[in-house]
């Protein structure tokens, strides 16, 4: 069980330095009573009931070995939108982690649960890089602060440890991902219909632009978990919210460097390093592990894509004759649709749309997906170029609509039938 808050904030502000032989023993004895789960590629210890007090002093000695601890952050450092949770808090809204996991979309582990009478969604991640006190602070606020409606929003952090806890708004809905390939039935789909389709690609479009270009976090932003596990499609009005805004800032997935003299420090540019998804990752970042906001474009382009055809990013099969593996790229493709091979662009376009959206909107939609999935990063368009592309294609699909008599104001359940 979880100790009392007034304890647990004593510990954290006001550690108690302990003898090594001391440390040692606890440590030993909370190694036997936990137990581990796998979170991708992070394995992360989580206590029984009879260690918990041990995890507390886990957290306790990392504050006192100069590590950054929020629970030792006070209300008044940071803005009123901006919480700062306890790392008891965290553990009693998740009975000591033991509720069983949400269905995440990364690697990391997520629990659904109540925070101050509010449903959230508590994610755990380790560490890359710690932060010192003053970037933590600063980059905490103005994530917390910011607001659009394509983006889940970021209520707080936690910290325990080699983890940060972020908790998130709960926002019901299901993954553009498991929108677009339904397990139980693949010739079902929520976005059965073009409106439904281009909605989704306009919200994402305006919210990744709002990341790379609104922040007020003075610098590149990177936002790092793009693809469509990442991207939550509401119910029943059907708009998409990306996920993650802020991870890999609070995390230390992301190092910055300044490049550059004193007068490029307004549109200062950042060097990043983290790891990325297969089939997202953009050809650069594969050869050097360095991104930049134009990989994000990359793998825009590439959930852009896999929302007109339904493909997966990338998939393999077995090769009947060879026996060996084949390669199927949705960036592959649509190349080889749009320069003509196999039938053209409208063969290539989900079959469950049935033939039923505007050919030269898809086209453009699908053309802009390519510029953004270039091999050259100088030949992708920023996202500020590409919102205005999206939301012109987005008025022409309405006005398509409305001349062909389709109605675009509806809601859905995401039951399949």
């Amino acid at each position: 069980m979880c100790k009392s808050k007034e304890k647990m904030t004593k510990q954290v502000i006001q550690p108690t330095p302990k003898s090594p032989s001391s440390s040692s023993t606890k440590s030993k004895k909370s190694s036997q009573n936990s137990s581990s789960f796998s979170t991708g590629s992070d394995n992360f210890v989580i206590p029984s009931t009879a260690s918990t007090s041990s995890f507390y002093k886990d957290s306790r000695r990392s504050s006192a070995s100069g590590r950054t601890s929020l629970s030792s952050l006070r209300e008044t450092v940071l803005p009123d939108q901006t919480h700062i949770y306890d790392f008891q808090e965290i553990c009693a809204a998740t009975h000591n982690f033991l509720l069983k996991p949400h269905s995440s979309s990364s690697s990391s582990t997520a629990w659904l649960c109540s925070i101050r009478d509010q449903q959230s969604l508590v994610v755990q991640r380790r560490f890359r890089r710690r932060l010192d006190t003053a970037q933590l602070v600063d980059r905490l606020s103005v994530i917390c602060k910011s607001h659009h409606s394509s983006l889940i929003k970021l209520k707080g952090a936690s910290i325990s440890g080699s983890y940060t806890y972020l908790v998130y708004d709960y926002v019901a809905g299901a993954s553009l991902s498991d929108c677009l390939r339904n397990s139980k039935n693949p010739n079902f789909t929520v976005l059965s219909n073009w409106a439904s389709r281009i909605r989704v690609a306009s919200d994402i479009a305006h919210g990744l632009d709002y990341v790379h270009n609104s922040t007020g976090l003075g610098f590149e932003f990177v936002h790092n978990h793009i693809k469509s596990s990442s991207i939550i499609v509401t119910e029943p009005d059907l708009n998409a919210k990306i996920c993650h805004f802020g991870t890999s800032e609070l995390c230390g997935e992301i190092t910055s460097e300044n490049v550059g003299s004193r007068e490029m420090n307004r549109s200062r540019s950042k060097i990043d390093k983290f790891e990325g998804t297969r089939g997202y990752m953009a050809p650069e970042f594969q050869r050097s592990g360095i991104a930049t906001q134009k990989c994000d474009v990359y793998a825009f382009g590439v959930v852009i894509l896999e929302l007109v055809s339904g493909m997966e990013a990338l998939t393999y099969r077995v090769d009947e004759e060879s026996g060996s593996y084949v390669r199927i790229s949705v960036v592959d493709a649509a190349r080889e649709a749009v320069e003509g091979g196999g039938g053209g662009v409208r063969q290539w376009v989900d079959k469950r749309l049935k033939d039923s959206y505007p050919v030269e909107v898809v086209e453009k939609l699908t053309r802009l997906a390519l510029d953004c999935v270039a091999d050259n990063p100088d030949s992708r368009p920023d996202m500020g170029k590409v919102v205005i592309r999206v939301s012109q294609m987005f008025l022409e699909s309405q006005e398509w609509a409305e001349k062909m008599g389709v109605i675009t104001d509806f809601s859905v359940s995401f039951a399949p039938r």
